[in-house]
């Protein structure tokens, strides 16, 4: 890739000295006996001496726990290799370590809602909702799943769950109620916190109806607990096991403190789930010692998070960003809530939310940047962002006339942080550094700790062209595994069949000259419109629901900077695709996911590509479309199908 020949920021002498990476340096220098110059140093260590190196994350992190003697056991097996296993923590805990009047967080939803809690509030708030939760016979590993938006009440439910050892595990109540049975029914949670609806661009949005339905289809829950947001009055008739957030915390009005359950490293905090390409969504199982140390280091380090800063990202309950924001808290970061549309009041609020509150770091997506830009936002000049250090990008690769845009019309004295990992680490692999320049269309570094490489198809490292995104090493915020995965199986078939014994995350990379890497998207079959992660079966269980579609196949498509969702059916003989049955598949989706899983465009074709054993080829159909080459054709039963695919008008429009 060619590169320009000056970097578009370059962090002050002033910025570089003061950044809490560079007092971890000189940490670990003096704790080790070392020489890290700079950040290849850093890093080089970082990856060849892992014992050392978390050592140093949780104790420059200030982790509230017993840590114990050992901290890496059966290191040269991924997966396998066991983290701080003498530990004994709370993630909670170490989230709550403040009880002063300063804020804890802070709530818009859109310009309707807004109120913030102080981190005494916030404590007593877990205790009361702990207590509760208590009551209900919620123990360690039970789990507590919330159908919420980003707003208090979630936060103060998980911190709740997770003071008690509870697993918690959430969707955002944009889901449809067969997205959100697909996951809460696998997991079969205990206790459900649910929203009466949400704001989204002007309108009030009504989830009890979908409520009811949910519980219906859950019968582990014991109680649901029902958040008030848009409503003033509800008849919880209709749904089961039904009560009030302030009824089901009322008897404990007066719990002031926390027992928090000290549980080992490696006990189970969150259950994520996978994007569902091959069936219903995996359930992904992570720790929560693992997540406090990875979270604290990508906060403090590489973004650069200091107590009284004020952190936001603009995501949903149902993205793995979520709990990376809430997180937050555990470097003393004020945590700066959102719920609604990004682009709500003439398209400014974020803007807005960020002047009005002192916003330090600035969180949102490459499609958010890209949306910004073509409608012709100059915040620069309409706003003052005097606080914003810190822009950061994820969810799909942040393309070159991004960084420009940012540069341009946002800020020019900011550090741009593209950033890349996913639900499946809970984390990033690569991100950004506060003490290095920013390159055009770069991601700034390699995460520490992560001993990252990009591989050819036989797995040799490569340099400047593109190949695999792999992690050679284990870290600590691997998944436990997958839930109802006893063996393991699915959860090596995930990541380690690729390549044996090393982590392959399906992304195409590339490292740069400068040691940044820019990710070419995904490898895989997931699709990614405007940076939200969709499994292609979700919409397959959706769309074949209909009498008149005999099968269908769905993809991404590279279009303008972003993808976006192609759903190519094959229809009952003698039928052909007119806007009405498209506009009812579309309907059928929506109902039932999520509209970011409605396809841009729906198509016929006369056949779908499939493989000797029966699996369609999402993977070989995508090449076909952008015009790469198809490898192992002749695994293919039907090859000569792939032909309707290629060089379709409908697909240039």
């Amino acid at each position: 890739m060619a590169a320009p020949e000056q970097p578009m920021w370059t962090p002050s002498a002033e910025r570089v000295a003061s950044a809490n990476i560079t007092a971890f340096a000189r940490a670990a220098e003096a704790r080790w006996d070392l020489r890290l110059p700079d950040y290849a140093a850093l890093h080089a260590w970082s990856v060849g001496s892992p014992e050392q190196f978390w050592t140093s994350v949780w104790e420059f992190g200030g982790v509230v726990g017993e840590r114990g003697e050992r901290v890496l056991v059966d290191g040269d097996r991924m997966p396998g290799a066991k983290w701080f296993p003498e530990a004994r923590l709370n993630f909670a805990q170490n989230l709550l370590r403040s009880r002063d009047e300063r804020d804890a967080l802070v709530f818009w939803g859109e310009d309707e809602v807004k109120n913030r809690l102080t981190h005494g509030e916030l404590y007593r708030a877990v205790a009361r909702f702990a207590a509760a939760l208590r009551e209900q016979g919620v123990g360690p590993g039970d789990r507590v799943a919330a159908y919420m938006p980003n707003m208090p009440e979630t936060v103060v439910a998980m911190l709740a769950a997770a003071s008690i050892g509870a697993i918690f595990t959430s969707a955002s109540p944009d889901f449809g109620v067969q997205g959100v049975v697909d996951r809460f029914g696998q997991t079969e949670p205990k206790v459900l916190v649910a929203v009466d609806g949400y704001h989204y661009n002007g309108k009030v949005i009504d989830c009890m109806g979908k409520l009811a339905e949910i519980v219906r289809a859950l019968p582990s829950v014991r109680r649901v607990v029902v958040v008030p947001y848009v409503h003033a009055e509800h008849d919880l008739a209709p749904i089961a096991h039904a009560r009030m957030l302030a009824d089901f915390v009322a008897p404990h009005h007066a719990e002031t403190e926390i027992v928090f359950a000290q549980l080992p490293f490696d006990h189970p905090l969150y259950i994520m789930y996978s994007s569902g390409t091959t069936g219903v969504p995996k359930c992904i199982v992570h720790c929560a010692g693992g997540a406090l140390l990875q979270h604290l280091k990508e906060h403090q380090l590489h973004t650069d998070v200091k107590p009284g800063d004020r952190l936001f990202y603009f995501t949903t309950c149902g993205w793995m960003m979520w709990n990376w924001l809430v997180s937050g808290l555990a470097a003393g970061a004020t945590l700066l809530l959102y719920d609604g549309s990004p682009f709500a009041c003439d398209n400014t609020i974020l803007f807005d939310y960020a002047d009005a509150e002192g916003m330090t770091h600035f969180g949102t997506s490459a499609k958010f940047i890209d949306a910004a830009a073509k409608f012709g936002l100059k915040p620069r000049e309409t706003h003052k962002l005097e606080t914003v250090r810190a822009l950061l990008s994820t969810g799909s690769p942040l393309v070159p006339e991004g960084f420009d845009y940012v540069y341009r019309d946002i800020k020019a004295d900011v550090q741009l942080s593209s950033i890349s990992g996913g639900t499946d680490i809970l984390s990033c692999f690569v991100l950004g550094c506060p003490t290095l320049p920013v390159w055009r269309g770069e991601i700034q570094a390699k995460g520490l700790g992560m001993a990252v490489e990009v591989w050819d198809d036989d797995g040799r490292p490569i340099e400047g062209e593109k190949g695999e995104l792999v992690c050679t090493r284990p870290f600590p915020v691997m998944p436990i595994g997958f839930w109802n995965d006893p063996d393991g199986e699915k959860y090596r078939a995930a990541y380690f069949e690729r390549f044996p014994g090393v982590w392959c995350h399906g992304d195409f990379c590339e490292v740069t000259t400068h040691g940044g890497l820019v990710i070419h998207g995904r490898s895989d079959a997931t699709l990614n419109p405007g940076g939200v992660r969709i499994g292609t079966a979700e919409i397959y269980r959706q769309v074949e629901k209909l009498e008149e579609v005999v099968e269908s196949l769905v993809i991404a498509q590279d279009w303008e900077g972003d993808v976006r969702v192609v759903l190519f059916v094959r229809l009952r003989e003698g039928l052909v695709l007119d806007d009405a049955l498209a506009a009812r598949i579309k309907k059928t989706i929506r109902d039932n996911t999520t509209p970011r899983h409605v396809p841009a465009k729906i198509l016929q074709v006369a056949d779908i590509p499939r493989t000797k054993s029966g699996k369609i080829v999402e993977l070989a159909v995508r090449n076909v479309v952008h015009g790469r080459p198809v490898k192992n054709v002749e695994a293919l039963a039907n090859p000569e199908a792939l032909e309707q695919f290629r060089d379709r008008t409908e697909l240039r429009e």
